[in-house]
């Protein structure tokens, strides 16, 4: 990412100032529980190192990463807050968790085990961990039956290691009326309950995700990690009305590479599935399905067509997306004629309309989160709002 003029005529901006935002209105929300901002796979596209700062400046107190290195590429970058990884990781990386400060996740004796070994091979004492409680996700987290087993095994390790936190995961909290939730929470306090009767009262607690955060005022606790909502998208369609403040910290933009006339009866793209009715004029955007733009986004039948923003207007994407090109119909812009170097929106706004990445994960029957994460390396990032200065460093 970086704040200087995009080299190719196909960019992202990203908006930090946009991310602190979400930031504070979380904070507000949750609290007194506090925010750590979930920054693992680049920050959902964003850039993890930009998305950690502009967060932590903005009041986060931690962050969460999904893999060792994603947790040593923040401490490479000068970032000194807490950053939990929030999975058990490959042995072998156990060394690097630790010296690099990260904050380790543990569900399995094995893993517990290894993770002391490798402390005092570095002479470390009290290395907090998260000891995390599958209560119904079902992809990973000891189950509630193992989790005096777990701490049990725990306590035979200290001085080394030292029980930091127990955390859940849940999976159903952007539908607040689906049953799910609350009975997850149950779940989670019996074994709550059942740690304070062993005498291993966790000193932390956090089970909400983006969506509980905002729907869930039970699963806030000692903090809620929040994901997809930092970056301005609503976690689903359930609880949009709660995500209402938020700003999308992502656009995806580009400029017309050619204008021509083409004829009715002709057609476009590869397959040509796609035929035009009448004379028009269509416009070529040089971004395709390898920077992220889904190769069928524009070839659904069943749904609604895909547009793009030229002059503040919708323009339909005719045509299947190709690999760093697609094609739009631009024929009803009359009287403003569509030139090479345009400005095209993809996702983001353009004077008063706007397309939400929300747009595209309808129609492709996805969520935004894939969208923004689709977004390749490809595409150069261009750092924009208040903070952009800090956030490029």
């Amino acid at each position: 990412m970086t704040a200087a003029r995009p080299h190719r005529w196909a960019w992202a901006e990203i908006d930090v100032g946009a991310i602190a935002h979400n930031v504070d209105v979380l904070r507000h929300t949750v609290a007194p529980a506090s925010v750590w901002a979930v920054v693992k796979a680049n920050g959902y596209g964003h850039g993890a190192v930009r998305a950690g700062r502009a967060a932590l400046d903005a009041g986060a107190d931690g962050l969460c990463v999904a893999l060792v290195d994603e947790g040593v590429a923040l401490r490479t970058a000068g970032i000194d807050a807490p950053i939990l990884v929030l999975s058990e990781q490959p042995i072998d990386q156990l060394g690097d968790l630790l010296a690099y400060r990260l904050t380790p996740t543990a569900y399995t004796e094995r893993y517990t085990r290894a993770l002391a070994d490798a402390a005092l091979a570095r002479d470390l004492v009290d290395v907090d961990v998260h000891l995390k409680v599958d209560t119904g996700m079902q992809r990973v987290g000891v189950t509630p039956d193992g989790v005096a087993t777990l701490v049990a095994a725990l306590d035979g390790l200290a001085p080394t290691l030292r029980l930091g936190a127990v955390f859940t995961h849940l999976a159903v909290a952007d539908e607040p009326d689906h049953p799910a939730t609350p009975e997850q929470l149950a779940v989670f306090d019996r074994v709550l309950d059942e740690m304070v009767a062993l005498g291993a009262e966790p000193p932390l607690v956090h089970a909400a995700n983006s969506a509980a955060a905002l729907a869930f005022p039970a699963a806030r606790r000692s903090f809620v990690r929040a994901g997809i909502a930092v970056y301005g998208i609503s976690p689903g369609h359930g609880v949009d009305e709660l995500a209402a403040e938020l700003h999308p910290a992502m656009s995806l933009r580009a400029r017309v590479a050619l204008v021509k006339p083409v004829a009715a009866g002709s057609h476009v793209s590869y397959g040509w599935r796609h035929r035009f009715e009448h004379d028009t004029t269509v416009a070529t955007v040089p971004i395709g399905y390898a920077d992220g733009v889904p190769r069928r986004l524009g070839t659904l039948p069943d749904r609604p067509g895909a547009d793009v923003l030229i002059h503040g207007r919708r323009c339909p994407i005719v045509g299947v997306v190709t690999m760093d090109q697609f094609v739009v119909d631009v024929g009803q812009l009359d009287g403003a004629p569509v030139e090479v170097g345009d400005e095209v929106v993809l996702i983001g706004s353009q004077d008063g309309e706007q397309i939400l990445a929300t747009e595209w994960a309808d129609r492709l029957g996805t969520i935004g989160y894939e969208i923004v994460c689709g977004i390749s390396e490809r595409v150069e990032r261009v750092v924009v709002g208040v903070g952009a200065g800090d956030a490029a460093r």
